[in-house]
């Protein structure tokens, strides 16, 4: 993100499943990275680990800047940027496949599922994209932006819009099953548990929606706007908020648990959690990468980079990736939030990274996709 961007572009963030482990040459590594968060919970989790020396394999130069978080499926690379398009690129080399280009932006991350690439666009247009043609098999227009990224389930794709609709569509047609209202932007991508889709939105609410009609099952106050996608894990959410804070909440009882703000640096929290075991990780715009106990909301550890951090974690084995935008992307002790790599990528990043095939891959501002794998 530029420092010109005006207010809903200022919480961009960026949107995966992981499929059961493959075969990918001798080891057993899975391949598949399919949407924002690593799964439907959007928990942040890689299904496996990475090689403690970590290289640049590839890099691919898209010219404009990524805030897209890429997909990893079948050997492909998927990811949006600001050239209009959406960019196919091959996993072993980088080398670019194909693209398929749109009137505007594409931020959100694309998700693919049985040959399909779904994402939306800044023009307000969701897009069905058959990898196999590289043509669209639908397209659905909603009234704004969507920087959302989609969810699936059961033939059903759900993803919010800047005009304030969450929306259920045919997987297979693109018909419209639902949509429903809430009271400002969504910004986030909607979690689905137990038939239930877990949204926070700009009008300060958590909503829980039910999966086959839309209807409203309850409502959870969070005090504050929030862009972020929640992490859901059980009976618990774990988000944050535009208004400083970060909430640990049961979304079944439908009450807040805990609420953590540091009472020193008021800054907003735009990245999604990451949650595995007993900890749940975050990134700020104080330029800290925050680690709390799930259950209680207690600080475990805070790890300080020289930028804000728009971009969302991802934990894999013992560690946590994370970019910033002072251009770095770091690699943190799970336990003790400590250091254990970096790598300068020269521009800001707010796209998250999606592990796959003993690989990470991510973006960034100046529009370059990396790709890093053991050395």
């Amino acid at each position: 993100m530029h420092s010109t961007s005006h207010f809903a572009l200022a919480y961009v963030l960026a949107l995966g499943a992981a499929d059961p482990p493959t075969s990918t040459g001798e080891q057993q590594l899975p391949s598949h990275w399919r949407m924002f968060r690593g799964n439907p919970q959007q928990t942040g989790v890689a299904p496996s680990t990475l090689p403690d020396k970590l290289g640049v394999r590839w890099k691919a130069e898209l010219k404009e800047p990524v805030t897209s978080t890429a997909a990893i499926v079948d050997g492909v690379v998927y990811v949006g940027a600001d050239d209009n398009a959406l960019h196919a690129l091959d996993f072993a080399t980088g080398t670019a496949l194909w693209r398929y280009e749109v009137k505007e932006a594409v931020r959100s991350s694309p998700t693919i599922i049985d040959g399909v690439a779904y994402f939306g666009d800044q023009e307000g247009v969701f897009h069905a994209v058959d990898t196999r043609t590289h043509k669209a098999k639908w397209t659905f227009k909603t009234d704004a932006e969507i920087v959302s990224s989609a969810n699936y389930e059961s033939g059903r794709v759900v993803f919010g819009s800047y005009d304030a609709f969450v929306y259920c569509l045919s997987a297979d047609e693109g018909t419209l099953l639902w949509k429903f209202e809430t009271g400002g932007r969504v910004h986030g991508s909607p979690g689905i548990l137990e038939g239930q889709v877990i949204v926070a939105g700009c009008d300060e609410h958590l909503h829980i929606l039910k999966l086959s009609d839309g209807q409203e099952v309850s409502r959870v106050s969070m005090g504050s706007v929030s862009g972020a996608s929640a992490a859901i894990v059980d009976s618990k959410v774990y988000v944050g908020t535009y208004g400083h804070q970060f909430l640990g909440i049961d979304w079944k009882a439908g009450q807040v648990l805990w609420t953590h703000e540091d009472p020193d640096r008021q800054f907003p929290i735009l990245s999604s959690a990451a949650v595995m075991d007993q900890i749940v990780v975050v990134g700020g715009r104080d330029k800290r990468l925050h680690a709390f106990d799930r259950q209680t909301g207690q600080l475990q550890w805070a790890f300080l980079t020289n930028g804000r951090i728009d971009a969302s974690p991802v934990i894999a084995g013992s560690r946590v990736f994370i970019g910033s935008a002072d251009g770095n992307l770091y690699a943190v002790d799970r336990t003790t939030g400590k250091e254990t790599w970096r790598f300068e990528t020269g521009a800001p990043i707010s796209a998250s990274p999606s592990v796959a095939g003993g690989c990470l891959i991510v973006g960034n501002e100046d529009g370059v996709v990396y790709c890093f794998c053991g050395t």
